[in-house]
């Protein structure tokens, strides 16, 4: 199925997904004049933030398993705020290539929509950083700068889960697009943090299953 003639929005589709500049912020700009130092200490943070947690982490502690000093890390960063939100803007802009690519690929056809939301769903189940995430997300709530990266985030796939929707059901209007963008995103938080809830069956099960629910249900509304 042709998205764009099948979609209310469809008209919009074709805008920003190929050669779109996402949106970079400074510390971003300056991780790429000093791609040693501050990659090492981003991965680094990374693992130790998701082993130990954000607040358990000391500088020091990173500065000795990143191998730079204390003071290296304050002339980048200017506290570990700044490294988490950092962490969280990376990972905003690889997710937001990631929705980019998957979209344009049902725009052009080469997927249907179960696929996309199957593959939409295997990105949010394949996270494996979860207690990293769950800290962002608490971190999210007390930062303001990185409460406001993850709703930049989320306002940024909002039209694009539409169109997601709209592959599956064209006639969808206004109101059933705004309760299907909100439970495609409930969706994708939730299967981001599932392992503490045991689940039963296999990542790759679940996001085939759920992708098969979902268009099922979008498919019965009028």
């Amino acid at each position: 199925m042709n998205v764009h003639s099948a979609c209310p929005t469809g008209r919009k589709m074709a805008r920003g997904v190929q050669g779109q500049k996402l949106p970079r912020s400074g510390i971003l700009v300056a991780l790429q004049h000093e791609p040693g130092g501050k990659e090492r200490i981003l991965a680094t943070a990374r693992t130790l933030f998701n082993l130990r947690g954000f607040h358990q982490t000391s500088m020091a502690e990173l500065a000795s398993s990143a191998q730079v000093s204390v003071g290296q890390i304050y002339r980048l960063f200017k506290s570990k705020e700044d490294i988490i939100s950092a962490i969280v803007e990376v990972d905003s802009i690889e997710r937001r290539n990631e929705i980019a690519a998957l979209r344009n690929s049902l725009c052009i056809g080469e997927i249907g929509a179960e696929q996309a939301f199957e593959h939409l769903f295997r990105g949010a189940l394949a996270d494996h950083e979860e207690a990293l995430s769950f800290d962002i997300l608490a971190e999210g709530f007390r930062s303001e700068r990185v409460g406001e990266t993850i709703a930049a985030l989320c306002s940024d796939l909002r039209p694009w889960l539409r169109d997601f929707a709209c592959a599956a059901n064209p006639q969808l209007g206004e109101d059933s697009l705004g309760d299907a963008e909100e439970l495609i995103l409930a969706c994708m938080f939730g299967f981001g943090h599932r392992s503490l809830a045991r689940p039963k069956l296999s990542a790759e099960a679940t996001a085939k299953g759920a992708a098969r629910m979902i268009v099922a249900a979008l498919r019965e509304i009028d």
